[in-house]
């Protein structure tokens, strides 16, 4: 599967974390299932509507899925669709940009308009 982007979302504290030791190990929902969970931009909606409703402080971080390299596969998950997921550390130094999530009167983050 070759997209360029794949994105994270996690809160602001998660990234701070993450930065200041090198990497992200995950969310306890990653943990619990053996990667870390990931999402192609055309991805994000469903991701932000079914797992990120109504949470505070969300940003979106962007990959270029060459540079997380062969620890990311394209597994079969939601409707049938391939979606990113990384099997080792999501190391920061590979971000190529952190974005704030705002939301929505519904609860629900969006994103933005840029991404595809």
């Amino acid at each position: 599967m070759t997209r360029k982007l794949v994105y994270k979302v996690m809160t602001s504290a998660q990234w701070l974390d993450a930065t200041a030791r090198g990497a992200f190990d995950g969310s306890s929902d990653d943990v619990r299932d053996g990667f870390i969970h990931m999402s192609a931009g055309d991805q994000l909606r469903g991701t932000l509507l079914r797992h990120f409703q109504a949470q505070p402080d969300l940003l979106l971080i962007a990959f270029t899925a060459l540079d997380l390299g062969g620890a990311l596969q394209w597994d079969v998950s939601r409707g049938g669709d391939l979606f990113p997921h990384l099997y080792a550390p999501l190391e920061t130094r590979h971000a190529l940009w952190t974005k704030p999530l705002t939301i929505d009167c519904d609860g629900v983050p969006q994103v933005p308009e840029d991404i595809v």
